[in-house]
């Protein structure tokens, strides 16, 4: 048997691959220069996990203000101009000028990340006083008890396991006579 002939794609991929070691390393390279970017990526992987992953309030709290520092993080560094000056035109022209429009959005974006704490933070602190947890599960739990919440699908009090004809009477469902 005679080896089948190399392609031109195959003969571009192990010529990717030798030169691999070349790719590693010019990656280390705009890792290390571009670290504004490498902090952003971080940040914002810590907050999304943050955030998804913690059953408490506050910690969710805090992951999405990571989340926002990231994004904050993303625009002034992705506005930066090598060699810019700030944008007021003198009579001698100038070079490249750097925009204020980034810097203006993120110091907004600020403004309303905070007031979005502070109800965030007042808003646990009411959810303490009235169930004593900040955990989300234990606080569906009480408000499932409570007929706050529906009972979701397979847990005890669902209405799953009820035929199409029966239905809840007004009782039930927490309706008054009145």
């Amino acid at each position: 048997m005679t080896a089948p002939s190399v392609g031109s794609a195959a003969r571009s991929a192990v010529e990717l691959l030798a030169g691999s070691s070349v790719a590693a390393g010019s990656t280390l390279d705009v890792l290390g220069t571009r670290h504004a970017y490498v902090t952003f990526a971080l940040l914002l992987c810590i907050g999304l996990y943050m955030m998804i992953a913690n059953p408490n309030l506050v910690k969710k709290v805090i992951g999405l203000n990571l989340f926002q520092t990231a994004i904050f993080l993303l625009f002034i560094a992705s506005a930066y101009v090598e060699g810019g000056s700030i944008p007021i035109v003198h009579s001698d022209g100038g070079g490249p000028y750097v925009s204020p429009l980034p810097h203006v959005i993120v110091l907004t974006a600020i403004v309303v990340g905070v007031s979005l704490t502070a109800v965030a933070l007042a808003l646990c602190i009411r959810i303490y006083d009235e169930y004593g947890t900040l955990r989300v599960d234990t606080l569906r739990e009480l408000l499932r008890e409570e007929g706050s919440l529906p009972a979701g699908p397979g847990l005890p009090g669902s209405e799953s396991g009820r035929s199409g004809s029966e239905s809840a009477t007004g009782r039930e469902r927490g309706e008054r006579d009145d």
